[in-house]
């Protein structure tokens, strides 16, 4: 219930009213039973703009830390994310993949709309990273359709780090649904799910037009915040005493 009272009274007219989303290619979404959306991951704002725009209700597997927060920020984070049917997913460790797989097997058994980031987090730099094999393992299993999406615009709203979100119109654009029966009954195959995860990236890369980077995000991520670790040590230009030769 509360869903939907978000959806049509609460945050939905607002967010239509302030950001005036373009929606191209809504058709593809399918009017009934299982499909998954999988699409790029900008900003924050995306969990809210594409449910606002979709007449069908969609379900997001969200990051465990959402559900976790704390202090009253963290709580309410969490109430709004529960009340808003969003499943939480532990994403360390072999078994979390796992377990969010179940999960997200379980909304599609119900006839329902999955969405998913394939790349597993935000990207940090507006570019398009590397998807994680559960969405094709899921696709596989459930025997269902992908339609990919693109959020155009949202990193220049609320790029990480940004709590309010700038004031300007975004696009959401769906592609044509992904069709993976040939490959019924093989989602136990390494090459298998890592060629259909590599062409629904595609398929969102045509529509999103971002550069596009074959690694995994979170590793580059990590990556990068080392290194500014390391130029914040005395000595490497991060504003300690300089070492004496």
């Amino acid at each position: 219930m509360f869903y939907y009272v978000l959806k049509y009274v609460l945050l939905g007219p607002l967010l239509r009213l302030l950001f005036r989303p373009r929606i191209e290619g809504l058709e593809h979404i399918p009017d009934e039973g299982a499909a998954i959306v999988a699409g790029n991951h900008l900003s924050f704002s995306d969990h809210f703009l594409m449910p606002a725009i979709l007449a069908r209700r969609i379900t997001f597997l969200a990051k465990a830390e959402y559900f976790t927060g704390p202090g009253l920020k963290g709580r309410l984070t969490a109430a709004f994310f529960r009340s808003a049917g969003q499943i939480p997913v532990d994403r360390s460790g072999r078994e979390a993949g796992r377990a969010a797989i179940r999960e997200g097997l379980g909304v599609l058994s119900r006839g329902e709309l999955l969405g998913i980031y394939p790349e597993g987090t935000r990207s940090h730099d507006g570019r398009l990273y590397k998807g994680k094999v559960g969405v094709a393992v899921m696709a596989l299993r459930a025997g269902v359709p992908v339609v990919p999406c693109a959020m155009v615009g949202t990193f220049e709203i609320q790029p990480p780090g940004q709590v309010l979100p700038r004031i300007k119109r975004v696009t959401v654009r769906f592609g044509e649904p992904l069709d993976f029966s040939r490959y019924a009954g093989m989602e136990n195959e390494k090459a298998v799910v890592r060629a259909v995860t590599d062409e629904i990236m595609y398929a969102i890369l045509r529509l999103s037009g971002q550069e596009y980077v074959d690694r995994y995000a979170a590793e580059v991520k990590a990556e990068e915040q080392e290194r500014q670790r390391v130029r914040r040590l005395p000595g490497r230009g991060g504003g300690g005493a300089p070492r004496q030769g």
